[in-house]
């Protein structure tokens, strides 16, 4: 009997069989013998961060895993992601534990969908946030990622058009911040366009001492509030240079354990909605666990496939993206 990713349904037998412990060692010896890297995004669990060869977000480690000679990567993130990695390694076999892994954002914006609203601009730019699907990528002038889409907007000519998809909050941030006026899609992350200011307000008053630092997928008004706005990594990387002592991290939970790690005389608190509210879990990384990953990695599904045209169109807009970061 097969569950929904392919793989046989061994999960029940080995979390009643095996420890933890046990199922780790099992994954380290499945790495080396096939020569594996594994890729943990900064919203994924503990075990899976503390286990993985890098951390971090999506475009760096599929540049990471690139850089190696592995023959497989194992993406322990979402969809899109792996797609990515795919996308930039093609002779390079890709697959992630669990094929349900999707991503809220990613799934607001159809392809085909897509096509249509594009239809209605055609002097436009298309500017994709790199949480995207390939399909989307395709369709694409650029990617952009949070850290450099202010670059890539600004590197755009003034007489030039642009639609800026699928994150409406990072698309309203990136045209603050550069003053260039874009056509957005109707698109957002469900984790962070979840926040209410009121209850960041409430939170600031109870922590006074606390420096808010924010993604820029959250609204505009919390990012309006916020000391630091930044993508994950520079998130992380403020922590670790800042000063103060004490923050409140609007953005999802995972990337609390690297900010543990590397400041453990540092206090965070995690910005949600209520006291008992889990509204900072992105579902669709949870659904990644050590015992998938032992088992993606056993049979080496399931895997990521695309069609090679897909592929060469979906990476001209990263190419360019990359050749306009270097610049």
């Amino acid at each position: 009997m097969k569950n929904t990713n392919g793989h046989i349904k061994e999960l029940g037998f080995i979390n009643e069989k095996y420890k933890k412990s046990d199922i780790i060692e099992q994954i380290k010896l499945l790495r080396k013998k096939k020569n594996a890297v594994i890729l943990a995004h900064f919203y994924q669990i503990p075990e899976i961060q503390d286990i993985a060869d890098f951390v971090g977000d999506s475009l760096g480690l599929s540049q990471q895993a690139a850089s190696t000679n592995a023959d497989m990567i194992v993406f322990c993130g979402v969809h899109f992601m792996a797609e990515t990695a795919k996308i930039i390694s093609p002779e390079k076999k890709v697959i992630l534990p669990d094929m349900k892994a999707g991503c809220s954002l990613a799934d607001s914006c159809s392809a085909s969908d897509f096509a249509k609203f594009k239809a209605n601009y055609p002097d436009h730019i298309v500017v994709t946030y790199i949480n995207s699907s390939a399909e989307l990528k395709s369709l694409s002038d650029v990617i952009c990622t949070s850290s450099n889409a202010v670059k890539i907007v600004n590197s755009i000519p003034l007489d030039k058009k642009i639609i800026f998809t699928p994150d409406k909050n990072l698309g309203a941030y990136v045209m603050q911040q550069t003053k260039r006026p874009m056509i957005f899609w109707d698109g957002s992350c469900e984790v962070h366009d979840v926040l209410k200011l009121e209850n960041i307000i409430h939170l600031k008053i109870k922590h006074k001492d606390a420096k808010l630092i924010a993604h820029p997928e959250c609204k505009a008004p919390i990012l309006e509030i916020a000391d630091f706005v930044g993508s994950t990594t520079a998130l992380l990387n403020y922590t670790q240079t800042d000063k103060s002592k004490k923050y409140i991290v609007a953005t999802e939970t995972g990337i609390l354990h690297q900010m543990k790690l590397n400041s453990p005389e540092k206090e965070f608190i995690i910005a949600t909605n209520n006291e008992t509210c889990s509204c900072n879990d992105c579902p669709y990384m949870k659904l990644n666990t050590i015992e998938k990953l032992y088992i993606c990695m056993k049979y080496e599904k399931p895997e990521i496939v695309l069609d090679l045209k897909l592929i060469k169109e979906a990476k001209k807009p990263i190419m360019k993206m990359l050749q306009i970061s270097a610049t």
